[in-house]
């Protein structure tokens, strides 16, 4: 059985054949998926698809590129809802920065993580955490709060030595970029990474692993992540499978 703790089912590409792609993920032993919070607008949608599937749960949350919608009293409703497991994906963002007011726009980034943080701490759910181009200052923060959070994910590991410096309470979200041939520092730092802090996720619709990358990802897919996995770590599919499923488990409370 696979968890995929990260996959955007609210998106318009699976408007069409959502019900199919659900249906594939369960024929391959994908058990159950976490939609992601990332729009603000999109809440509802990933709150409705998680109601109607008993294996689909959801996260409340604004993406950082996406902070402009951010209204903490919109999360906060949502994550009142039983199907809600993580606030999320929230974080930082530094690879398209504008033109000028640098340093305002990283502010405003900082402020809004901050807040997400506060609230799943709050509310005692863990956070599934972005990061790109942003290492140093995303662990600044984390370090400030981890004692008080629950626990987190930092999805879409981007394989930055400095980031396994976290408490055992986070979790290191791996997908199909761990597939890529240019994910050499992937590779290399996945051993490193305890054992009990590995995750599987796709973040589909995007990130497709070989040998499928150029086309729309899906859930079933984590099967290729696992195999990589497997090969990567000298274990069986079944052990890799046992257990990121136990510490999906352990942090979503599912």
């Amino acid at each position: 059985m696979i968890i995929d703790t990260h996959c955007h089912l609210d998106d318009t590409r699976y408007d069409d054949d959502i019900n199919s792609i659900i249906k594939n993920a369960l024929d391959n032993k994908v058990d159950k998926i976490i939609i992601p919070g990332a729009d603000i607008n999109d809440l509802p949608k990933a709150a409705k698809i998680a109601n109607l599937n008993s294996n689909i749960y959801f996260a409340a949350g604004v993406h950082p590129y996406e902070i402009d919608g951010y209204d903490e009293s919109v999360i906060r409703k949502f994550a009142k809802d039983p199907k809600c497991v993580a606030i999320g994906e929230c974080g930082l963002d530094y690879f398209r920065l504008p033109d000028d007011n640098v340093d305002e726009y990283k502010s405003k980034q900082k402020d809004i993580f901050i807040s997400q943080i506060k609230l799943a701490i709050e509310l005692n759910l863990p956070l599934i955490i972005h990061i790109r181009d942003a290492n140093e200052d995303s662990l600044k923060i984390l370090k400030e709060y981890e004692d008080k959070l629950v626990g987190g994910v930092l999805h879409c590991f981007n394989a930055s030595p400095i980031l396994l410096e976290l408490s055992s309470k986070f979790y290191y979200g791996i997908g199909g970029v761990l597939t890529f041939k240019n994910a050499k520092k992937l590779v290399e730092i996945l051993p490193k990474i305890p054992l009990n802090r590995l995750l599987i996720e796709t973040d589909a619709p995007y990130l497709t692993p070989e040998p499928h990358r150029g086309k729309r990802n899906e859930p079933a897919f984590t099967t290729f992540v696992a195999d990589k996995m497997s090969d990567i770590l000298g274990m069986s599919r079944d052990e890799i499978e046992g257990l990121t499923t136990q510490n999906a488990s352990r942090l979503f409370g599912i």
